[in-house]
C-alpha cells in the first residue's frame, strides 16, 4: 500500500473509530432547560482524551489492515479471490 492510500485508509478508520469512542464517559448536564427539558451538550466532553484514544485504536487497526492487504491471505491476484485469467 502506498503512502497516500495508507493515509486515506487511516483517516477512514480514524473517523469511524471516533464515532465509536465519542459516547464513552458522557454525562449530560444536571440542570435541563426548564421549558424544553433538553439537556444539551455534555458538561465535560474530554475531547483531547477521546482524540488520543481514537488515534491509538485507529493506528492498531490500520496496522492490521495493512498486514492483511500486504499478505497473500486475501489476494485478488491469485488464490480463491483471483479474477479469471483470459
Amino acid at each position: 500500500m502506498g503512502w497516500f492510500t495508507g493515509l486515506v485508509v487511516y483517516l477512514l478508520i480514524w473517523w469511524t473509530v471516533l464515532f465509536a469512542v465519542l459516547p464513552i464517559g458522557v454525562h449530560s448536564t444536571t440542570n435541563p432547560d426548564p421549558h424544553t427539558g433538553w439537556r444539551g451538550a455534555p458538561e465535560n466532553p474530554r475531547m483531547l482524551t477521546k482524540i488520543v484514544i481514537t488515534s491509538v485504536v485507529a493506528a492498531i487497526l490500520w496496522v492490521g489492515v495493512d498486514l492483511l492487504i500486504s499478505s497473500d491471505y486475501m489476494s485478488f491476484r491469485h488464490g480463491m479471490f483471483a479474477a479469471p485469467r483470459d
